[in-house]
């Protein structure tokens, strides 16, 4: 296996979106995101999948749902996370949520790519807590959006050695 990276923007309250959505709109986050994904396996949620609405080009796209039933064009579609994770093995795997995505995926990732919102949201969906005696911060320097006068850090959380 190459490596598991989870890929998320969060606010200080750990929120990452409401109702399906983002909670904000940072332009160069959504760069970020795309440099960092095309190319690579994506893995995430039937409802995050639903919520752009369709498979994110030029990645292949795998979307993990208890509906046995549920399928679309373009998209490998599991039940179980370390399933797909076994069958696509051989590739970098961005996982990008949902929060439950996030959970289950936490203990397997070997990378974060994060960006930190400095700002409280009211959500629905949150990221885990990140545990500093297992991730060690590289952090970025702190950004504004000049639209939104939102600050924000993207920040490489990398798996500390035992």
């Amino acid at each position: 296996m190459k490596e598991i990276v989870l890929v998320a923007a969060l606010s200080e309250n750990q929120a990452i979106g409401k109702d399906n959505q983002l909670l904000w709109h940072l332009p160069e986050d959504l760069k970020r995101f795309r440099a960092m994904t095309l190319g690579h396996t994506v893995i995430m949620g039937r409802k995050t999948f639903d919520s752009i609405g369709r498979p994110l080009p030029k990645r292949k796209n795998v979307v993990l749902t208890r509906n046995e039933n549920w399928s679309h064009p373009n998209v490998a579609v599991y039940n179980d996370l370390k399933k797909a994770i076994a069958e696509c093995a051989e590739e970098t795997l961005m996982i990008l949520g949902g929060a439950e995505i996030y959970a289950q995926s936490m203990p397997l990732a070997d990378r974060l790519e994060l960006t930190h919102v400095h700002s409280h949201f009211q959500g629905d969906a949150f990221f885990p807590s990140i545990d500093e005696d297992i991730w060690k911060a590289d952090r970025g320097e702190k950004k504004t959006d000049a639209a939104s006068g939102i600050s924000y850090t993207f920040t490489r959380w990398l798996r500390k050695q035992p």
